[in-house]
């Protein structure tokens, strides 16, 4: 399994793959080194986030590998349909997979994902609109929307 650390405008994200695709893309909560020679099954991925921030991409195509139980998966693969600068709640969700009454368990399986960003769980949010609990915090989930929002905040000074 290879790694590498990159800085994003959310901080530290460390990946993790192989030949097989990548399995993990997380946010670091700490101050590290960004890794200074990304491994060549780790690059395409690294490009892909930084075009991402960069606001030149709006889908990932990668390989990806996740590990994680058959409804995990299923739930992730859900994920990924939500399009860039849409969002949908927990119980749309649950709805999609067959079982309204699944909603705890999608719920539990989006805050499992272990592909930050390409996997967009950040994309789901309460029936009411609000922001729920994120992995990497509040604070990453309102700007990746943000971020994703056709319609950009202006400042008035």
């Amino acid at each position: 399994m290879e790694s590498c650390i990159i800085s994003s405008p959310l901080g530290f994200t460390k990946i993790e793959g192989d030949v097989n695709g990548i399995t993990s893309i997380i946010v670091l909560n700490s101050e590290e080194k960004p890794t200074d020679i990304i491994p060549e099954v780790l690059e395409d991925c690294t490009i892909q986030l930084n075009e991402y921030f960069n606001g030149t991409r709006k889908q990932f195509s990668l390989k990806l590998n996740p590990k994680g139980t058959d409804f995990q998966q299923n739930v992730w693969n859900e994920l990924i349909n939500i399009p860039y600068g849409k969002t949908t709640s927990y119980l749309e969700l649950a709805k999609q997979l067959g079982d309204v009454k699944a909603i705890r368990a999608v719920a539990n399986a989006n805050g499992k994902n272990p592909l930050w960003i390409v996997v967009p769980c950040h994309r789901v949010i309460g029936s009411d609109g609000s922001l729920t609990g994120y992995a990497g915090g509040l604070h990453r989930k309102q700007w990746l929307l943000n971020h994703e929002s056709p319609f950009k905040q202006q400042t008035l000074f």
